[in-house]
């Protein structure tokens, strides 16, 4: 890579990892040609991007964004695959469900998550217990009606009581 490529790359994923809230670091080396094209599909499936990165030009970028990355940097080692997603907990999900095919790759090195960063491959699964906003809003909305629901069937419930007692008067 020439200078200037290397420069045009570096702002590249700059922009990137300024423009995603969710970035997730991932070891996916010793994967053969067949289970990385089937991870990459899954990854589209799933909208997911995924990038192989070279290190030094990730630090630089991670350097020039104005997120603050925290430890993350220090995980560039080795082969390191890059993942962009819109909800939270995608890339973690995808990684686990694909790691129960392949039994030890792909490794989550580290993951930023709306201003969180998480480091090391024991805290997958504190990233699939994330919850979408999507998922949030779910839940608060039920929260919501649960009330609602219980009134509008006492009311319900109530009247069908009245009206049995009244029937029951009227005929006697």
């Amino acid at each position: 890579m020439t200078r200037d490529e290397k420069l045009n790359a570096i702002e590249d994923l700059t922009a990137q990892l300024g423009d995603n809230a969710t970035i997730y670091l991932a070891d996916i080396s010793g994967l053969n040609a067949v289970v990385t094209s089937d991870l990459r599909r899954a990854c589209f499936k799933a909208n997911i991007k995924l990038a192989v990165v070279k290190n030094t030009l990730l630090a630089k970028a991670m350097e020039a964004s104005d997120k603050e990355f925290g430890e993350l940097p220090s995980v560039l080692k080795g082969s390191t695959s890059l993942m962009f997603a819109e909800t939270g907990n995608g890339p973690a999900k995808l990684i686990k469900a694909f790691r129960a095919k392949t039994k030890d790759k792909p490794l989550l090195k580290g993951a930023f998550v709306e201003e969180a960063v998480y480091i090391g491959d024991d805290q997958l699964e504190s990233l699939v217990n994330i919850k979408s906003k999507e998922e949030v809003i779910g839940d608060i909305i039920t929260l919501l009606q649960s009330p609602a629901k219980n009134v509008i069937s006492g009311l319900k419930a109530s009247g069908g009581k009245i009206a049995g007692i009244l029937k029951t008067l009227s005929e006697k």
